[in-house]
């Protein structure tokens, strides 16, 4: 066999290919064994009958196609790695001559990685939102706490803002009421924004027993996004009272003897929280510089299959679970369907630059992944997925998905480097020294940047 590759543009090549007919006798054995099973022939045993009784009843034609593509992957695989290429997604392939007895010649254009160029990014310098925990942030957390500790105790009297309201729910469409627009015994807090819009209006005011009428688009269900006139009946009208703020709240809600190391807790984990953002911050504001010092060609073909994953996910899953179509989306968003399409670009086009250039940077800086880390990496996948580890684990083997979950970690890896070597200073001028934080921390936090960048889908269209 012999093959030569023709470079198209940064992201396209044509592979041309002579193989010899010898080299397709394995291939013309599996074809004629293939058709000895499928077919029978007067006085010739399944699987006994000669070659040239297939050739003179079937045609020596369908012995050469199935020969023949039962060899082009072989071929092609061939000449891919005599090449050294890394494609992308599959290649279009022409017969260009097919000649019985001398020879087979083929093409094959594919999409392939860019050669990338990795420019010294030492001295990437980034801002980021400086550490900060004010008293107002405390209290703040504290209320929170103490909201979940207030109990009720029902009145007779009209509901309030705050209040909590057993009601019953009826909603019509159209004058007729929805099967699934009855609701009993539900518990609402007035002002909490939890149910229909208008809700709060036509109840407050309202004693136990009373009832009041109103118009609302519904959120979820059979008339989603549809106007409906929601009837709603309060059962009962229960007033909220929230603990005292003092030591024995502390000592009910906490681990804490006095609300001053109740409230000294709160602000330290308010401090790990934002230096946790602060370094997330760091690393996706790393990428993007990164990016900008790169020149990355995107395969049109790779970036029309992208957007159109991003788009049939978020249409056919996150909408499809929140009951909403696109077109309600893009309502609620405040957006054009031009607005919507150049931001899902925009994302599929940095998604597929921070995968090629984090994969070039594995390569440049010879970084590994080991057990440890990928499965670490698998048990938070596995966590955000709502799975078992071991449930988790076993889809992804049984769906050939390991590469890809390597993949991610050791993009991670190769963000985290970068990373370290950038200058990242807070809106106070200050230095943040990132080393702070635990090396391992850091490559899994960075790992978790890069899988979002990314964005998954362009993983499984990237794999050569």
């Amino acid at each position: 066999m012999k093959s030569a590759v023709e470079t198209l543009n940064p992201t396209r090549v044509r592979l041309t290919v002579e193989v010899p007919f010898e080299e397709l006798k394995d291939s013309l054995d599996a074809a004629y064994k293939k058709i000895n099973q499928q077919v029978t022939v007067k006085g010739f045993r399944k699987g006994k009958i000669p070659a040239r009784v297939i050739d003179q009843r079937f045609g020596r034609g369908a012995v050469l196609e199935e020969a023949v593509n039962d060899a082009l992957p072989k071929f092609y695989t061939e000449a891919v790695n005599e090449a050294e290429l890394n494609p992308l997604g599959q290649p279009e392939v022409d017969i260009t001559e097919l000649k019985d007895g001398e020879t087979l010649n083929f093409t094959a254009e594919v999409d392939v990685r860019p050669a990338l160029e990795i420019p010294d990014y030492t001295g990437i310098e980034v801002e980021v939102d400086a550490v900060e925990v004010s008293d107002e942030d405390v209290e703040k957390s504290v209320e929170q706490l103490r909201e979940r500790f207030a109990s009720t105790s029902p009145v007779e009297r009209a509901a309030e803002d705050g209040d909590v309201v057993t009601i019953d729910l009826e909603a019509k469409v159209d004058g007729e009421v929805l099967e699934d627009g009855i609701a009993s015994g539900v518990s609402y807090t007035i002002g909490s924004g939890e149910l229909l819009d208008g809700i709060d209006d036509a109840v407050k005011g309202l004693e136990a027993g009373g009832e009041a009428t109103f118009a609302s688009e519904l959120k979820g269900g059979s008339a989603a996004g549809r106007e409906a006139e929601v009837t709603v009946r309060v059962t009962q009208v229960a007033a909220r009272e929230l603990p005292e703020l003092d030591d024995e709240f502390a000592q009910l809600a906490s681990e804490f003897d006095t609300l001053d190391e109740l409230k000294a807790d709160s602000r330290k984990r308010l401090a790990d929280m934002k230096t946790y953002d602060q370094a997330t911050q760091a690393q996706e504001r790393v990428l993007e510089k990164l990016l900008e010092l790169v020149e990355v060609p995107v395969p049109e073909k790779l970036l029309e299959d992208e957007i159109n994953t991003r788009k049939h996910n978020l249409e056919h899953h996150q909408l499809g679970q929140m009951g909403l179509d696109l077109e309600k989306y893009l309502e609620i968003q405040g957006k054009t369907a031009e607005e919507f399409e150049a931001e899902t670009k925009d994302a599929a086009v940095k998604g597929i630059k921070t995968q090629f250039v984090l994969d070039e940077l594995v390569k440049v800086e010879k970084l590994n992944v080991n057990q440890e880390e990928l499965t670490e990496h698998l048990m938070r996948r596995a966590a955000s997925s709502g799975m078992s580890p071991d449930q988790f684990a076993q889809a992804v083997v049984e769906g050939g998905q390991v590469p890809l979950l390597v993949g991610e970690v050791a993009r991670g890896k190769a963000l985290a480097v970068v990373v370290e070597a950038a200058t990242v200073k807070d809106t106070n001028g200050e230095i943040v020294d990132l080393d702070d934080e635990d090396e391992d921390e850091t490559a899994t936090e960075a790992s978790e940047a890069a899988a979002e960048a990314t964005d998954a889908p362009a993983e499984d269209k990237t794999e050569g």
